[in-house]
């Protein structure tokens, strides 16, 4: 597992597949500020709660100038059938071999009921339009992060 990101690093490059399909690239949003967040599973229901909190705001941190790009492990298939079931109205992204939440620092030791595991660390990363980490959060929690986010990107001032 590589290292958390530290604000200021240069934010790793990565082109991943969408629910669609199509390669979506961290380069492909230059000249606009990316929120990326990790997420261990489409249509669980954190997972749900977290992608739904962020669809509901989106008008907000587009019009700060931001885009939202969602990353999980789930391959394009689950993922097609989550954004459809849920309406997501921006990119998620299939990281089935987990090698850009490894990158990220997003993939690592995980604690359930005493099992120890590796796995997604439910994480957002905000990366400025010159690709440098803005700021990054590592366990957020699924419920109240985006409204918490939209406090620390100063979207509710």
């Amino acid at each position: 597992m590589a290292d958390k990101l530290l604000t200021g690093a240069v934010a790793p490059g990565f082109t991943l597949k969408d629910s669609t399909g199509q390669d979506v690239s961290l380069a492909s949003g230059s000249g606009a500020s990316t929120v990326v967040y990790f997420y261990p599973a489409a249509s669980t229901p954190g997972c749900t709660k977290q992608a739904c909190d962020f669809r509901d705001n989106l008008a907000s941190f587009k019009s700060a100038g931001y885009r939202v790009l969602g990353i999980s492990p789930d391959s394009v298939a689950k993922l097609a059938a989550f954004a459809a079931k849920e309406d997501l109205s921006f990119p998620v992204l299939s990281d089935e071999d987990h090698a850009v939440a490894e990158a990220y620092g997003a993939w690592g030791a995980k604690k359930n009921y005493g099992r120890a595991y590796e796995g997604l660390i439910r994480s957002t990363i905000v990366i400025d339009p010159d690709g440098k980490v803005a700021f990054a959060q590592y366990n957020v929690r699924a419920t109240g992060h985006v409204a918490k986010l939209r406090r620390d990107l100063k979207l509710d001032a």
